[in-house]
């Protein structure tokens, strides 16, 4: 058995070819691209631009010698289509902050926690809420034309099958779906005047032949792809972004700044994500024209990087939360700069990992951390615990050909693991200083903790 797993991330789009126990087999296609950023907030996809390089990656790749295509997809996307279902709009990502006064609006007028128990998000600009919200303010007539509001994954799996539909995962993903009754939310959706017809029919299904899987979302995909799948073992994934994350058989009750998604009809994920990561790195190498430098002693520079360049989302979902420097003088440099903001991010996500005191293990993986041993000693510096590094390349390209797998009848192997990296006790108590140091800084700029 041959499954193809196509991975279309928030900058690139890879597809790899897997055995019947998830095994590698074919090598990496990929296709990069980058969002259009403005300064006005907006981060956008020209949907044509992301179906174009699928289908490059999946051509090279496989020429059409597959038993089943399974699928995962950036979450938290939306477009709009016409009656013909051809897009209206832009893919409105993540991080695009343009609907934050209208997030604010929606968080003052509806009791927020009982919007995030019922959907497992917070209302906070990366969700379909206040995005649908701006769009009714700032785009009426094309809100007024739309027939379909699909996520990117969604319209993907249009253009490759011909049928519009979205999965349990993608759609838990939207803020706007309802976990326990695995619906769409009629509260919202009465508090939005949106009719439920304008969202796509929910199934896990795969269709054709052979059988396409409906996308599922990449976070979901990575757990499961590095082998992530109990309360007690976390996927630390730093690429473009980054999250912590932990996987349930139970929908549980949301804890107060992480989020729950679902990957399938029995499983879900729960944890916190960080708007940067990687695209940290990218920044400062393409502001201060730097490489990779080599690491200095732990916060030798003395400088406390905030690093909310993408705003904030775990675990405070501050949407005006900008990036900061504090302790700049004339002996600081570029390296400095770049090892205090690789702190700085791992500080970040050390606040989401506290919130889930029941880890007992943590793997790394993502591109960016597993490119770098001397991130993941930080992380285990930081979080002051063991942190092995994922054998798996791909996670999320990997978790998808293992939940097509499953599906399909087959057993697939445990997913293989690297070294491990012990925390250093010295390096641990100079972490814990530094990070005290940030939540103080983050105090101070935004009044909350």
């Amino acid at each position: 058995m041959r499954v193809l797993a196509l991975d279309v991330g928030s900058s690139s789009a890879r597809a790899r070819v897997f055995d019947e126990r998830a095994g590698e087999l074919e090598g990496d296609a990929r296709r990069t691209y980058e969002p259009r950023h403005g300064r006005d907030g907006s981060a956008e996809f020209d949907p044509q631009e992301l179906v174009a390089a699928s289908r490059a990656v999946l051509d090279e790749v496989a020429g059409g010698r597959y038993d089943a295509l399974a699928i995962s997809c950036f979450w938290h996307s939306l477009l709009l289509l016409d009656a013909g279902k051809r897009p209206l709009t832009p893919v409105l990502l993540w991080e695009d902050r343009r609907a934050t006064a209208q997030a604010e609006e929606l968080a003052g007028r509806l009791d927020g926690p009982r919007v995030h128990a019922r959907t497992g998000c917070v209302l906070h600009p990366s969700y379909w809420p206040a995005k649908l919200a701006w769009l009714r303010v700032e785009r009426p007539d094309v809100l007024a034309a739309a027939r379909h509001a699909v996520s990117f994954g969604d319209y993907l799996f249009l253009q490759l099958t011909g049928e519009l539909r979205t999965s349990l995962s993608t759609a838990s993903g939207t803020g706007l779906f309802h976990l326990q009754a695995r619906t769409w939310d009629a509260e919202l959706l009465d508090e939005l005047a949106v009719d439920a017809g304008l969202l796509p029919p929910v199934g896990d299904e795969p269709t054709g032949e052979p059988p396409t899987f409906p996308p599922l979302g990449d976070g979901a995909c990575s757990n499961l792809g590095a082998g992530c799948t109990t309360p007690d073992r976390a996927a630390l994934m730093i690429g473009t972004s980054g999250a912590y994350r932990v996987m349930r058989e139970v929908v549980p009750k949301p804890r107060a700044g992480l989020f729950c998604y679902f990957l399938d009809e029995h499983r879900v994920v729960e944890g916190g994500a960080v708007s940067d990561g990687g695209n940290v790195h990218a920044w400062l190498e393409r502001t201060l024209s730097l490489g990779l430098p080599k690491p200095r002693e732990p916060d030798a520079h003395g400088l406390t990087f905030l690093p909310l360049l993408g705003g904030e989302r775990s675990p405070g979902w501050n949407a005006r939360a900008t990036g900061a420097v504090a302790g700049l003088t004339f002996r600081v440099d570029a390296t400095d700069l770049w090892q205090a903001a690789l702190e700085g991010v791992t500080y970040r996500l050390a606040e989401v990992a506290d919130a889930l005191p029941e880890v007992r293990e943590v793997v790394a993986t993502g591109r960016a951390l597993l490119a770098s041993p001397a991130w993941i000693q930080l992380c285990a510096d930081v979080l002051d615990r063991p942190v092995t590094a994922s054998a798996v390349p791909e996670g999320s390209a990997r978790g998808a050909a293992v939940h097509a797998l499953e599906r399909l009848g087959a057993e697939p192997d445990p997913a293989p693991l690297g070294d491990s990296f012990e925390p250093d006790p010295k390096r641990v108590e100079i972490y814990a200083a530094a990070r005290e140091r940030q939540r103080d800084l983050y105090r101070r700029l935004f009044g909350r903790a």
